[in-house]
């Protein structure tokens, strides 16, 4: 699935349609949540056919295509089913119970409601909510997707405007000539990432940099009288602040990773759970800013594109190890410079941890029976390194 993004444009008054149509989408989701919630066992089906009931009985429901209200009630379901599913799996803490919303941001048509126009610069919204015909305006272009592979259309509400994302059914392959290098990262707070060559990228700090800047916002919103204009006007000039730090950390995240996978044929990264690394309060912020998630999403997304191999390890014990006679060197975080006393290698520490990760990876792949050199690539430079380790060095069989 590729998702296109464009910026709608139209009156005032069409947009006004538009929130109204969020706010269906949103009394539907809540009212089929209610209705899981007040009969147990129901099913998937059950949720889209309460749908044709709230239509029946309300007309601000009736007025959204039916297909936008099943979307709405599968919002609904997919909650539960995540609940489900967290249950069965017996996952720690809270299983994730659903919950009502109140600030539901987008409607979601499916293939019916909606019609482009024959230059797909335009769209046009067919049910009775009165959205009508928006302009869109994109660095995509539509003529190139036949109307038939769109399979969702969402208006979303942002901060700086209203956005349309297509969801087509297309799958983007740009296999590239191999390389024969392989790359280790890891990943830390200093350095966004240092490579198993010895490269190490900046880390931008999006959210530090900004952070007079949205304390500045912040108090300014938190003078304002509540329910007034005048903090409305505040809160969005906040939100566009916040939106900006997390266009900045995709833009970042984007190229990074398509650097990195261009660069060589086997990329093995941490399996960091984020989620508990978090739960630190004295480096939840750094961690958070550094989005690590992101950058690794898209280190995978790239990975399918271009046809590299992307492999995550366990992140144990690989700034401990050395990576040259794999005996264990006890560090603390203040020790930057690895020296094994068995040895006698001295190197960066997070060089160091990244050779480990890259021997690990190539371990992995190696069960997995994918095809991967013993040699690394810098991501600055281009260059051959040598081995992560001597088990680098041996080829192993492509499926």
């Amino acid at each position: 699935m590729v998702i296109l993004e464009f910026k709608a444009y139209g009156r005032a008054e069409q947009f006004v349609a538009l929130d109204e149509a969020i706010r269906v989408t949103q009394f539907i989701r809540n009212k089929a949540l209610r209705y899981w919630m007040d009969n147990r066992g129901v099913s998937k089906y059950d949720l889209n056919k309460q749908c044709a009931v709230l239509a029946a009985e309300y007309d601000f429901a009736d007025r959204l295509n039916s297909q936008a209200r099943q979307a709405a009630a599968e919002r609904a379901w997919s909650a539960v089913a995540r609940f489900y599913d967290n249950c069965k799996k017996k996952v720690k803490g809270k299983k994730g119970y659903p919950q009502f919303k109140k600030n539901v941001r987008s409607v979601e048509y499916k293939t019916t409601g909606w019609r482009l126009s024959e230059d797909r610069k335009s769209i046009t919204f067919t049910d009775k909510c009165g959205i009508g015909r928006l302009k869109m305006k994109g660095t995509r272009d539509l003529l190139f997707y036949h109307p038939t592979l769109i399979k969702r259309v969402r208006l979303v509400k942002k901060a700086d405007g209203y956005y349309i994302q297509f969801v087509v059914d297309a799958d983007r392959r740009e296999p590239l000539e191999a390389t024969g290098k392989t790359l280790g990262l890891d990943v830390g707070l200093q350095d966004f990432y240092t490579d198993s060559a010895g490269h190490k990228e900046p880390n931008p700090h999006f959210l530090r940099k900004a952070e007079k800047q949205t304390k500045k916002l912040q108090r300014r919103v938190s003078k304002k009288v509540k329910g007034s204009n005048n903090r409305r006007k505040a809160v969005k000039r906040l939100a566009r602040k916040h939106l900006k730090i997390q266009r900045q950390r995709k833009d970042h995240a984007i190229k990074l990773a398509r650097c990195v996978i261009q660069s060589a044929d086997l990329v093995a990264y941490e399996d960091l759970r984020i989620r508990n690394m978090v739960k630190n309060h004295s480096l939840a912020k750094f961690i958070s800013d550094a989005s690590w998630y992101q950058f690794r999403t898209w280190l995978e997304y790239f990975g399918k594109v271009y046809g590299r191999i992307t492999v995550p390890v366990p992140p144990q014990y690989t700034s401990q190890a050395c990576s040259e006679c794999g005996s264990k060197v006890e560090k603390t975080l203040s020790t930057r410079t690895h020296r094994c006393p068995h040895c006698g290698y001295v190197a960066d520490r997070d060089k160091n941890a990244a050779r480990n990760i890259l021997t690990l990876g190539i371990h992995t792949a190696g069960q997995a029976g994918i095809y991967a050199w013993g040699d690394s690539a810098s991501t600055e430079s281009g260059e051959t390194a040598n081995s992560a380790s001597a088990v680098a060095e041996p080829r192993i069989q492509r499926l």
